[in-house]
């Protein structure tokens, strides 16, 4: 590989989630690389396990979310970022002077972006020198943005499968979660989720819906089968009608097979997926995400536990204040009422940091029940709030909220 355009000090901003160009990256672990460069990347837990500041005693790394393989960094040298994923993207348009991605082939040939689409563009947008790894090992998904082949300085041909997020196992709790979520969805709604057992089985619960709509982060086995089966149709949204958008896929190599004949799933940007003035064309606009606690008040904390960060901001407080700008839209908190197996609560009387604003919330769900925060003051929040509680935990959030 020529890599006579890295030199000391660059940003390098490295491809996140199933996208990220592993291959390239041990290629690049075994060269002689210059000292000092600052690598940037929104890494997800259990697909990307790369701590840059571990490569080299001069380099730093910038991330918005810390992900598990981050928590024995150098913090000397790792910068956690707070910040949404919508303003990441203009972040990384800004000062980003390599990128390293993966592309592949799509069944015509065409190059395109893997599985992932969220903040390419930014990256492409200002980077000088660009790295890809061409990954034979995977088809390309039909509604991924097309890559400009001499955009590309450096490729690496490489047959490496990707890494395929195990179904996740949907308990009793998950499931009761999922339906009281489903039952505040309508026919025609458009659905954001995350990943993870909740999200699953909310998903899971929506088969009997019709004509819903798929806007969001991204897209796992979850929404195919509701592709697949007709639940999902997009036929109700005025902008992308009858398309899926997403930033980028996560799930089995069968979802992954599935997207290379499947253009109707369009890959964009988080200035498009994350957008407030893009969903606030949606009617109907359902942001559903999870949280580690939240407090009488409606306040989130999505992460940080015990003084530690453990996640970052996400999109999820983007698709929650872009939800006010749809008609009908409406943001959902869903989550187990205990953590730690049933030793803390998860509705607390003042959470540890404040991820989400009051005003961002309109509804919180347990496997209690559902607390329809909106319009509620603030007495009866947190009457509402403790209602959804574990019933262990009630008296004792009662005298919080009087004390």
């Amino acid at each position: 590989m020529d890599l006579s355009g890295l030199a000391g000090g660059q940003r390098v901003f490295v491809a996140g989630a199933s996208n990220e160009p592993t291959g390239l990256l041990e290629a690049l672990r075994a060269a002689a690389l210059p000292e000092g460069l600052h690598f940037v990347q929104f890494p997800v837990a259990g697909f990307n396990q790369t701590d840059f500041t571990a490569w080299h005693p001069t380099y730093q790394m910038t991330t918005p979310f810390m992900a598990p393989h981050l928590r024995n960094a150098d913090l000397k040298r790792l910068h956690f970022l707070p910040m949404g994923m919508r303003a990441l993207h203009d972040y990384l348009e800004r000062g980003i002077d390599v990128a390293l991605i993966q592309v592949a082939r799509d069944r015509r040939g065409r190059l395109r972006l893997g599985p992932n689409a969220d903040f390419a563009a930014a990256a492409l947008a200002s980077a000088q020198f660009v790295l890809a790894e061409c990954n034979a090992a995977f088809t390309a998904p039909a509604g991924c943005p097309p890559v400009d082949e001499t955009r590309l300085d450096v490729v690496l041909d490489t047959h490496r499968p990707l890494f395929e997020m195990p179904a996740p196992r949907i308990d009793e709790t998950a499931a009761a979660i999922g339906q009281q979520v489903a039952a505040l969805i309508r026919d025609g709604d458009c659905v954001q989720t995350g990943i993870g057992a909740i999200p699953a089985a909310i998903l899971a619960s929506l088969k009997d819906k019709n004509d819903l709509g798929l806007h969001g982060g991204l897209l796992d086995d979850g929404g195919m089968a509701l592709i697949r089966q007709g639940t999902v149709t997009g036929a109700n949204k005025p902008i992308d009608r009858g398309r899926h958008v997403t930033g980028m896929a996560l799930g089995s190599s069968a979802l992954i097979d599935w997207l290379a004949d499947a253009p109707e799933v369009v890959f964009k940007g988080a200035n498009h997926t994350h957008e407030a003035s893009v969903i606030g064309q949606l009617p109907g606009f359902v942001s559903i995400n999870s949280a580690v606690e939240v407090d009488l008040m409606g306040q989130v904390n999505a992460e940080m536990v015990g003084g530690r960060q453990i996640s970052g901001t996400g999109g999820s407080v983007d698709f929650m204040r872009a939800a006010k700008f749809s008609a009908g839209g409406r943001s959902i908190i869903a989550m187990t009422a205990t953590a730690r197996g049933g030793a803390a609560s998860r509705i607390v009387p003042r959470v540890e940091v404040v991820t989400a604003l009051r005003t961002d919330v309109d509804i919180v769900v347990t496997e209690y029940g559902a607390a329809r925060l909106k319009d509620l003051p603030l007495a009866a929040r947190a009457e509402a709030l403790i209602a959804i509680a574990a019933p262990e935990f009630r008296d004792e959030l009662r005298q919080a909220a009087t004390s």
